[in-house]
């Protein structure tokens, strides 16, 4: 399915582009052992199925459902490694500062926020950015056809357990079991796991959103033919909490 934004609304996109950036340099929250004096260190989440490339950022407790809206540029299809960049906050205690898909191995060049095609972008400003709401603490990133898989299962779940919650009574025990067999940067209730919607080769990573609720940017990562090589979601502007003038 393809997502073409109105011509109006796509002149404004090209002309803002230049500001449609992150300030950090996401690159580096990937590649730098310290910023702004806190150590970071780097989570494999394993992978993530695109088999459409129609992708979408969300809370997948809250706002995952047959409504969500992909971006309008196409991501690669296939299936990608996922990682967190964690940062170090105090001894023993982690926050995900980002998660990266990679689409290939091809080095960055700049990055432009992930959009709809529906935004306003009347008035939009250097620094702002528009993201995706997290109410339930939890980010992830999808395809469209995992979001249909997904709203299966859920729906057929909800029949077969009318007094149930989905979370309390399926995911928490998931995020449970992802911490005992990957306690490294977790706390012991789970803070990451990549859930195999059953009876499908779909999957659906769920991870702690930075300091919980919130808003977050996604930004497509390109290369110097201004390829798509990666997605970015920011959770946490590292220089923006943790700098000497923060």
């Amino acid at each position: 399915m393809e997502y073409t934004p109105a011509q109006d609304w796509m002149n404004k996109y090209d002309q803002l582009k230049p500001i449609l950036r992150p300030i950090a340099n996401l690159d580096e929250y990937f590649t730098k052992n310290e910023i702004c004096g806190k150590k970071m260190h780097i989570l494999d989440i394993g992978t993530v199925h695109f088999p459409t490339g129609n992708i979408m950022a969300l809370d997948p407790l809250v706002f995952l459902n047959r409504k969500a809206k992909p971006y309008f540029i196409k991501a690669p299809t296939g299936i990608f490694p996922i990682k967190a960049a964690v940062v170090e906050v105090d001894e023993g205690h982690y926050r995900y500062a980002a998660v990266k898909v990679s689409f290939n191995d091809i080095s960055v060049e700049y990055f432009i926020e992930a959009l709809q095609g529906n935004e306003n972008l009347d008035d939009f400003e250097a620094g702002n950015f528009f993201g995706f709401n997290v109410d339930a603490g939890l980010g992830t990133i999808v395809d469209i056809e995992t979001r249909d898989a997904y709203c299966d299962f859920i729906e057929k779940w909800e029949k077969e357990h009318p007094d149930g919650n989905a979370y309390d009574d399926l995911f928490a025990q998931e995020f449970k079991k992802s911490y005992e067999k990957y306690p490294k940067y977790q706390r012991k209730d789970g803070d990451w796991i990549n859930f195999t919607i059953p009876g499908t080769h779909l999957n659906l990573p769920m991870f702690q959103s930075g300091f919980g609720d919130g808003t977050y940017p996604v930004y497509f990562g390109y290369d110097k033919n201004h390829t798509i090589c990666q997605a970015i979601i920011q959770f946490i502007d590292i220089a923006l909490e943790f700098s000497e003038d923060a």
